[in-house]
């Protein structure tokens, strides 16, 4: 099997987490860029980032970054690693929009990105040579 072939094995279990880590982050990459004003704007002003344009378009970069890096398999350990660092200032974020401590998802919490952000930690694990 080819080394591009290995990367997008997914009968192997590695592969298949990291691929699911970095498809994940496309919609939101998504709603950074569309729009006038994108609507993932809205979100970085109640989070009560300053200015919000810059941490959104900061978020962007991290996350297209870490998503590309994770789904060609460059660099994966490291690309992993930064998506679990934005994924955990993504699960703060969510605390201060929501002026407290949440946990479902659901319900306005961190839940998800904090499963999101354990997840990638578990690829660059795996990863890691």
């Amino acid at each position: 099997m080819s080394v591009a072939a290995a990367a997008f094995d997914l009968t192997n279990g590695a592969v298949l987490l990291r691929l699911i880590c970095a498809l994940f982050f496309f919609p939101h990459i998504y709603f950074k860029v569309v729009g006038n004003p994108p609507p993932a704007l809205g979100f970085f002003v109640q989070a009560g980032f300053r200015p919000p344009a810059f941490y959104m378009r900061l978020a962007l970069v991290v996350e297209s970054v870490a998503a590309l890096g994770l789904l060609f398999g460059v660099y994966t350990q490291w690309a992993a690693l930064l998506a679990a660092a934005s994924l955990a200032v993504a699960a703060i974020a969510v605390c201060f929009a929501n002026g407290s401590v949440k946990w479902l998802w659901n319900l306005g919490g961190m839940e998800f990105p904090v499963f999101w952000a354990v997840a990638c930690i578990g690829v660059a694990m795996l990863y890691w040579n």
